[in-house]
């Protein structure tokens, strides 16, 4: 039998879906109910509020409450909406990469500084997932160019549309390869790298958005959270030119 659903207000749709998700633990619910139904109605949330009449056609209404209730299953919020803000950019993410933190901007604000004053030309982002560190340092740093690297290949994929939605082809690379193994006879000016730190025995205490739905490999540091991080800290002195950053 097919559903029928009736014509609703928007703000009755987003009262509902605030509920909903309220119950289900999540955070910030007011705000996840929002973004949900701006990707329903193609909007901006300040446009939504400056349409105080506006009604939501049956097929808005029911791909609303598909998407609320996929949320209330603790599926993140970015997933569903298929993008992340980062450092300005909107980035593609999905469940092969992780989604970038805020946390993370600190990091790249403090090597695009770095590159900046020392005018480097070639550096590495070691497990580049979305590529969001890469794409941010080329977008800041004049003439650099990075090589955005991951042994996932569906990670890469991310990446490389990411590079190519801003404009960086040529000026980012995508490489596939474990840690800093492709890097071969090159030198680097710097490496840049937020790599795995968690311990293994902490991961099933995150949040439901992390431990059921962003790739084990990027939270997963081994058994005290160094075992990736010892490697790049091995493996940098032959990759970086003297005088090369390791930007950890």
């Amino acid at each position: 039998m097919t559903r029928v659903v009736s014509t609703v207000h928007w703000l009755d749709a987003l009262t509902e879906a605030v509920m909903v998700l309220e119950r289900a633990g999540v955070e910030h619910p007011r705000a996840n109910a929002e973004w949900l139904l701006v990707s329903v109605l193609g909007v901006d949330r300040f446009a939504m509020y400056v349409q105080p009449m506006r009604l939501l056609a049956p097929r808005e209404a029911e791909r609303y409450r598909e998407l609320v209730a996929r949320r209330s299953r603790r599926v993140p919020l970015q997933h569903l909406l298929g993008f992340e803000e980062f450092h300005g950019m909107r980035l593609a993410v999905n469940p092969d990469v992780l989604i970038p933190r805020p946390e993370t901007e600190g990091l790249v604000l403090w090597a695009i500084q770095m590159l900046q004053a020392e005018r480097a030309s070639l550096v590495a982002d070691v497990g580049t997932g979305s590529g969001a560190i890469a794409c941010a340092l080329a977008r800041s740093v004049p003439g650099l160019r990075v090589l955005a690297m991951d042994r996932s290949l569906s990670a890469l994929a991310v990446a490389r549309s990411n590079v190519a939605a801003l404009g960086l082809v040529g000026r980012v690379m995508p490489v596939a390869g474990d840690l800093l193994d492709a890097v071969g006879a090159l030198r680097l000016d710097a490496v840049v790298t937020n790599p795995p730190y968690l311990p293994t025995g902490l991961l099933s205490s995150l949040a439901p958005e992390v431990s059921g739905y962003e790739p084990r490999e990027a939270l997963d540091g081994g058994g005290d959270g160094l075992a990736v991080i010892r490697r790049i800290v091995a493996a940098a002195p032959n990759a970086l030119r003297p005088e090369g950053r390791l930007v950890m």
